[in-house]
């Protein structure tokens, strides 16, 4: 077949083929630069900047890929061309330079150059035409071969997977309880709200039981990651996208882990973070080093509870409600008239760390909570230096939830804290503090203390 015969049947297959649509304006470089800075834990804002397209172009990637990336982020091999050099085979291609000539300048085989031409020309004219944009969309689309998830073409595995997760729960006698009527928003629940009822096992649990109930069909097997993706992915097409309302989260969308790592609050430098607390108060050698928090009651009422890290002496900070609190409907961005707000246990702290003797008031530790939002006036204060925990790491304040946990023999959840008093308070830290502890030899606290401050005086 000669060239004129050979370009003939090209412009009429050309004009014969189904069009796959319009090509997108965004890349695949863009695709990555977006889900690399997802997982670096920018917002999709941030990240839809850094990719250079629209905030609203960011967001729909987002939830399209369920929160994960559909691509994958490694550069691209040098087995196939880029888009610069399609970029150059299209520039010179309209200069009539011979496909040799093209292959010569990038170092290509012949064929290549043939193929690409060929291959990835314009659809949606009769003509052989060669753009740049349009032959990168048709390799990026013929790459990417969906594969049909297990869960797609699997029936009695998708049934079990469903069934385990949101299954209707029954009572002993094998009556369904529907539980609450909750209505798909494809958000996450808000607070206070009514969630669906459902057998919920976790994808991992269902993952790791199906060895158990069949272990003699293989075909029964799939990886608790297969099941994320198939209810958050779009287009995985095996569970519906509702279901993610019977996970534990309920989560909506999946959350880079990056993005968690990164929810501390706006007012806690690294400079204070509890990785630069001294090793002294670590290892607990030295006394005044303390440990703070709240606990919470009825109607967000809280007592302000502090623990020396060595004696594991208590103090407790009285936090009255302030006035107005019953006045009228809650103000939002309001002041705290719970009182907890940053301003009343920075007060509180403080009267309380200054009457203790120098030597005790070396640093204090808290958690992230904005009743902290103040440290810095707090420190200039009273002299003491703060340290933060990581975000929700209760346990680098052991010493201190130990003994909210002794301390609600006295204030019970669910019940009102504003109705004690002071005087009460203070009775109530004395019976911890003059009560014999197993960690400190069966002395108490307040002997504990007693003897460093008469070491120290000596």
């Amino acid at each position: 077949m000669g060239v004129g015969k050979r370009q003939q049947a090209i412009r009429q297959m050309r004009g014969q083929m189904w069009s796959p649509g319009r090509p997108s304006v965004a890349r695949r470089e863009d695709r990555q630069r977006f889900w690399r800075a997802i997982a670096s834990g920018c917002s999709s804002e941030q990240a839809a900047a850094a990719a250079w397209v629209s905030q609203a172009v960011g967001s729909r990637w987002f939830r399209d890929g369920g929160g994960m990336p559909p691509i994958s982020l490694a550069p691209l091999s040098g087995r196939y061309l880029s888009f610069a050099e399609r970029e150059e085979i299209a520039i010179l291609h309209a200069q009539q330079v011979g496909v040799r000539g093209i292959a010569r300048r990038l170092g290509r085989s012949p064929s290549t150059i043939s193929r690409e031409l060929r291959r990835n020309a314009s659809t949606r004219s009769h003509s052989v035409a060669y753009r740049a944009t349009t032959a990168q969309w048709h390799a990026e689309r013929r790459a990417s071969r969906p594969k049909v998830s297990k869960l797609a073409t699997h029936d009695a595995l998708r049934t079990y997977v469903q069934d385990r997760l949101a299954g209707t729960i029954a009572r002993p006698d094998g009556v369904p309880v529907p539980g609450p009527e909750v209505r798909w928003i494809a958000r996450r629940h808000g607070p206070r709200k009514d969630r669906r009822w459902a057998r919920s096992w976790s994808p991992e649990q269902i993952a790791n039981r199906l060895p158990l109930e069949f272990p003699d069909d293989s075909s029964m097997r799939i990886s608790h990651e297969a099941i994320y993706q198939s209810l958050y992915v779009q287009g995985r097409g095996a569970l519906r996208r509702e279901l993610t309302a019977c996970l534990r989260t309920g989560r909506a969308l999946r959350v880079p882990r990056a993005r968690t790592r990164g929810r501390g609050k706006g007012f806690v430098p690294p400079e204070i973070m509890i990785s630069e607390r001294p090793a002294e108060a670590e290892d607990r050698a030295v006394p005044g080093h303390w440990e703070g928090d709240l606990i919470l009651g009825l109607d967000s009422s809280a007592i302000g509870t502090l623990v020396e890290r060595t004696t594991r002496y208590v103090m407790l900070l009285h936090l009255p409600r302030m006035s107005g609190h019953y006045d009228g409907p809650r103000v939002k961005n309001g002041p705290a008239l719970a009182g907890h707000g940053a301003a009343a246990v920075r007060d509180a702290v403080a009267a309380s760390i200054v009457t203790l003797p120098e030597q005790l008031r070396r640093s204090l530790t808290w958690d992230q909570g904005a009743e902290m939002a103040e440290h810095a006036q707090l420190r200039i204060d009273t002299g003491i230096e703060i340290y933060f925990c990581d975000p929700q790491s209760p346990w680098q304040r052991g010493s201190n939830e130990n003994t909210n946990g002794l301390l609600r023999q006295y204030f019970p959840r669910g019940t009102d804290l504003s109705r004690h008093t002071a005087d009460e308070l203070a009775a109530v830290a004395l019976a911890l503090n003059t009560r014999p502890r197993k960690t400190l030899g069966w002395r108490t606290p307040a002997e504990a203390l007693d003897d460093h401050l008469l070491t120290a005086a000596a």
